[in-house]
């Protein structure tokens, strides 16, 4: 009885079949929206991804190089996107400051870095591949 009434109060989980895949691809897009709207670190890498992407596809870089680049951008913004929702997250539980809470907005944080680190080494490792020949 209470697994019915979970799936009637989310509904994501009341939909089936196509309807399913357009409502997550619909609260998908929601979540990507509020996170633009309310941080400026994820707008940022949004604005370099669209240009960077694009601009990836034009080098003269091999193929392999050139997924791995626009991979590299795309990961930074999933990473981002995980370091949102996990700072809502610890936001709300724990509205005044903890140390725990700390913690885990600073592995968040970190977790951002390496990403942006990865995609750093990535592109200059493929453009200093291609142009050094």
């Amino acid at each position: 009885m209470a697994e019915n009434s979970k799936k009637k109060n989310n509904p994501l989980k009341a939909s089936r079949g196509i309807c399913h895949i357009v409502d997550a691809t619909l609260f998908s897009i929601k979540g990507i929206a509020a996170t633009a709207k309310t941080e400026a670190a994820f707008r940022q890498e949004l604005f370099f991804a669209v240009i960077l992407i694009p601009t990836a596809c034009f080098l003269p870089v091999t193929t392999t190089n050139r997924i791995l680049m626009i991979v590299s951008l795309l990961l930074i913004l999933l990473v981002e996107l995980l370091n949102s929702a996990l700072e809502s997250i610890v936001d709300m539980v724990s509205p005044d400051y903890h140390e725990l809470a700390g913690k885990a907005k600073d592995c968040g944080s970190a977790a951002v870095m390496f990403s942006l680190f990865i995609a750093g080494v990535i592109w200059a490792f493929s453009l200093w591949q291609s142009f050094s020949r």
